[in-house]
């Protein structure tokens, strides 16, 4: 008879947050669908997702909100970042100005946003190394500066993007339950392994 681990069970509000076309809602298919399209409609507000990641310590589902890029909804995103979890912050490295937006962002999470928030830097289109603007170690002094956690991606080769979904996951884990507000917790006597799998809406 196989031993039963004991296994909490965590629900995690996750949001979004950068400029249009830095690759948002691209990061999210490749993690929850492992799909990736050249030409991505822009999200119209926010779109909503859901994915569950297994990890030894704890079985995490995260509540996605991908949320739109655009100047004009702006004002709608304190609604999908009160309350959340974890968020990742955006920018393309070939462009300088999604750099900029992003450490807007930055600073409007860490005036409005949970206190206790698991926050990760991400600079997306990796690939796209001839182009870039931004240096890479530009990114990592920020996030060393405020706090964050940064990592360089790519949602067309999927370079880091499971990685950054696992690091959110075992930050949550590990997290007191007492101090974190999006999240729910309860125990399970069940032992699973580290696997990604199922389930989109």
């Amino acid at each position: 008879m196989a031993r039963a681990a004991n296994n909490k069970n965590i629900q995690a509000k996750l949001v979004l947050l950068g400029d249009m076309g830095t690759g948002k809602t691209s990061l999210v298919l490749r993690f929850v669908k492992g799909q990736f399209f050249d030409y991505q409609e822009s999200t119209i507000g926010a779109a909503f997702f859901s994915q569950i990641l297994s990890l030894n310590e704890a079985t995490v589902k995260f509540d996605i909100w991908d949320t739109a890029g655009q100047e004009r909804y702006h004002s709608l995103a304190p609604m999908y970042y009160r309350g959340a979890a974890a968020a990742v912050v955006v920018y393309d490295i070939t462009s300088m100005d999604s750099f900029v937006r992003a450490k807007k962002w930055v600073q409007e999470l860490q005036r409005q946003g949970n206190p206790s928030l698991v926050m990760m830097l991400v600079a997306n289109k990796a690939d796209l190394e001839s182009k870039r603007e931004v240096d890479s170690k530009d990114g990592e002094l920020y996030a060393q500066e405020n706090g964050l956690t940064f990592i360089e991606t790519s949602a067309k080769t999927a370079q880091n993007v499971n990685e950054l979904f696992y690091e959110i996951a075992k930050r949550l884990a590990i997290a007191r339950p007492s101090r974190l507000t999006g999240i729910n917790l309860h125990n399970e006597m069940q032992g699973r392994g580290r696997k990604l799998f199922c389930c989109s809406i």
